[in-house]
């Protein structure tokens, strides 16, 4: 798939955050607007960055290449008034998408951050190019509270293949995972939306993760699942023969399920426990 990509000049990297943010993130942090893992079950393709784009999700990328110079601005502004700032990186496209390997703006922005920390930052991607950054990730989380959460919807290959095909594989993303726990830093992994797994699900992830945060189509796209509705995800479903798997109460399912295999403080579920306490 080409990727129409374009440089821009940011006026503003550091949002006030909004919605099920609200819960304990201060802001959030895109290096991009666009994402080419293009997941299809992506509430953003709802969104009006998308909607008057004129370009199919997916197929874009607006490269900030200003973001660290202007989040060390917006940082020294918000210390100057003594606020507390807990980041969400990132909750409209993902860090380390592909452009990043040759960009690096996601790493300046970690640079300009070991200088100028937040008070917190999590990080949230399904891309295994977030080993690349461990080095400064370590020197971070000696100056504030840094959580990588990783997304890994589900632990099928071929479920992948349905619903995020540009995606990276779940193999990769778990191994990922594993060297960035290894390496000393707190680690997430953000079943985000629940998507059909194997039972042996909980065992994959055994030793690699501090956190599981559980999200669905239903209650974590923002409108109770009215977008997902409109991005035919229950149709998508029943063509593959997944409709058990489409339901409100998925997540109290899956939370149960899991806290076989974990302690039931690691476990934590959208909206009201987005941020990890």
């Amino acid at each position: 798939m080409i990727i129409e990509t374009k440089e821009i000049l940011s006026k503003k990297i550091l949002t006030e955050a909004k919605g099920y943010l609200e819960v304990g993130f201060t802001h959030s942090l895109n290096p991009y607007s666009g994402c080419a893992f293009s997941c299809r079950y992506c509430y953003v393709r709802e969104m009006p960055i998308q909607k008057f784009k004129g370009v199919p999700w997916g197929e874009w990328v607006d490269i900030k290449t200003n973001a660290a110079e202007i989040y060390r601005k917006e940082i020294l502004t918000l210390r100057g008034k003594s606020k507390t700032v807990n980041i969400f990186m990132s909750s409209a496209t993902d860090p380390y998408q592909p452009i990043e390997r040759k960009t690096n703006i996601t790493r300046a922005i970690l640079e300009e951050m070991i200088k100028n920390p937040p008070d917190f930052l999590q990080i949230q991607t399904r891309s295994p190019l977030i080993i690349r950054d461990i080095d400064l990730l370590v020197k971070l989380k000696k100056k504030c509270r840094v959580l990588v959460s990783m997304t890994i919807e589900t632990d099928r290959e071929d479920i992948k293949r349905i619903f995020s095909p540009y995606a990276p594989g779940v193999k990769l993303r778990t191994k990922a995972l594993k060297e960035v726990h290894d390496a000393g830093i707190s680690t997430q992994v953000s079943i985000s939306p629940v998507m059909p797994f194997s039972p042996d699900f909980p065992k994959v992830l055994d030793g690699i993760v501090d956190h599981i945060w559980i999200d669905t189509l239903i209650i974590g796209d923002g409108t109770m699942g009215k977008r997902s509705r409109r991005l035919g995800m229950p149709e998508l479903f029943k063509e593959h023969g997944l409709s058990k798997w489409y339901r409100e109460d998925i997540h109290v399912m899956v939370v149960k399920y899991f806290k076989k295999y974990f302690p039931s403080d690691i476990i934590r579920v959208s909206k009201t426990e987005a941020f990890p306490k």
